[in-house]
């Protein structure tokens, strides 16, 4: 099996794009981590979905979870593929291809390319209104945060933040810099996680007190 899914342009456009996303300023961006690699991996098959819990290689998926994860991949790489296109298009009314235009400009194509799909969601709601015969609809509480229900910008900023915090072993996350950007040390191995080694107290609490050793200083 391959362990990339893209090809050399939709790879090059893909990874312009993330770098939009989480620039490179003064500190590193998407472009140092390594997001790129992240996505193209994810998105290369089945057998890079988890992370085996002693830190070493992947999960074998069978059965139900293999049909699901592949129904699934499929859906997210189809959105890709057509958001590749999507940039291509609004790019050349710009005068070039997506990766030619300068960073304001790819900035631009972004926002045009997201826009549809919000009145998209208006137009869906408002032929809702009509099907419930003239009631209200209100807005939904909560919105979703499965990849597949995202629209092609908002799945790639999702995948940009994975490809930047995410462990390393998926591919991201190139040497840490996701970390080191937040001052977050991490585990030295998903091992730890999984073996209840590691524990995040320290970076996240205040005043923090360690389970079990309440009123011990």
């Amino acid at each position: 099996m391959n362990d990339t899914f893209f090809d050399p342009h939709q790879r090059a456009t893909i990874a312009a794009a993330m770098a939009r996303m989480i620039p490179t300023d003064d500190t590193p961006g998407a472009a140092e981590a390594g997001t790129i690699d992240f996505l193209d991996g994810y998105l290369s098959g089945t057998d890079r979905i988890y992370a085996a819990p002693d830190g070493n290689g992947f999960e074998v998926l069978t059965g139900r979870r293999l049909d699901a994860w592949t129904q699934r991949l499929e859906v997210v790489r189809a959105r890709y593929v057509a958001g590749v296109r999507a940039l291509d298009a609004a790019a050349e009314r710009r005068g070039g291809r997506f990766v030619d235009l300068s960073g304001e400009e790819q900035d631009d194509v972004l926002r045009e390319v997201e826009r549809p799909e919000g009145r998209e969601q208006e137009a869906d709601a408002a032929r809702a209104k009509v099907a419930l015969y003239g009631a209200p609809v209100e807005a939904a509480l909560q919105q979703t945060s499965a990849e597949v229900d995202l629209g092609f910008v908002p799945l790639l900023a999702l995948h940009t933040r994975q490809g930047f915090y995410a462990d390393p072993v998926y591919g991201g996350n190139r040497d840490h810099v996701g970390w080191k950007v937040i001052g977050f040390p991490g585990p030295a191995s998903l091992a730890e996680v999984h073996q209840g080694r590691y524990t995040t107290i320290d970076y996240f609490a205040e005043d923090r007190v360690h389970p079990g050793t309440e009123g011990l200083s």
